[in-house]
């Protein structure tokens, strides 16, 4: 068997695991284990975006919240996507899964490595300085906990699937090409769009999926984001290429999922 397939079935073994014992939940809907192995950690800090879209006009809106009412359309084609409907109606394959968090913890482990670099790179100001440090703390230890997790020294012999190479390359990109904010903003499509998915997905705990959407439901990431982007994106200018970006990276995130099962 070649390195390929023994990831592949190493990997099966840990998820069969996971969805026979993640799901053993006690009467009141709370799991004794500590199962937090299928949410992105770094990602999952977030509140429902639901809370965060107030009546109001959109030239009333904050940078935080426009940027998700612009882009709201993207996370319904993602809701729509075989994967999340396959996981909602509780019949998602397990090699679709398996093959979903195997690319999931590339892109985990690569974004932690640019995350390294901002953290080092950027001295000013004070607040971008302390967010790219706090963002890089917070998934490089989840990195770490999920390749002890999986018995994976690295990530060498994942080959990213070309939606997954793309969303990858288009992070380089805006770290090597953009102001630090801009690479601040790329990182919110996954905070924000991975919690609405979670809330729409209507499923109890009997469902093998319960986990996925008990881990990625809660979190708050408008701590980290709201004033952060308010502050450092005052021009038309700025909040234009802000949006342009956000909705750049919500369609690579719809387009991993929509690669995940081919129906």
């Amino acid at each position: 068997m070649d390195s390929g397939n023994r990831l592949l079935v190493q990997i099966l073994s840990v998820v069969v695991f996971l969805l026979c014992n993640c799901s053993a939940f006690n009467s009141d809907g709370r799991n004794d284990g500590n199962c937090n192995l299928v949410s992105r950690e770094g990602c999952n800090e977030i509140q429902h975006p639901h809370m965060y879209s107030p009546s109001v006009n959109q030239k009333d809106l904050d940078v935080y919240d426009s940027l998700w009412d612009n882009n709201k359309d993207v996370a319904i084609q993602t809701w729509e996507t075989p994967f999340m409907q396959h996981m909602k109606h509780g019949d998602l394959q397990s090699d679709d899964y398996v093959n979903f968090l195997i690319q999931d913890i590339n892109y985990l482990v690569k974004v932690t490595e640019m995350l390294e670099k901002m953290a080092e790179k950027v001295q000013s100001p004070e607040d971008l300085k302390n967010f790219f440090r706090g963002r890089y703390e917070s998934y490089n230890s989840f990195a770490k906990l999920m390749l002890k997790q999986f018995n994976l020294n690295s990530v060498s012999e994942i080959k990213p699937i070309p939606a997954m190479k793309k969303y990858l390359e288009d992070y380089k990109a805006i770290m090597d090409n953009s102001k630090p904010i801009f690479f601040a903003v790329s990182l919110l499509p996954c905070s924000r769009l991975w919690l609405w998915l979670a809330n729409e997905l209507d499923i109890g705990y009997g469902n093998a999926y319960f986990i996925w959407k008990k881990n990625n439901m809660s979190g708050h990431p408008a701590k980290h984001y709201r004033k952060l982007l308010d502050d450092n994106l005052k021009t038309k200018e700025d909040k234009e290429r802000a949006d342009k970006i956000f909705r750049q990276q919500m369609e690579n995130e719809r387009d991993f999922f929509a690669a995940a099962p081919a129906a």
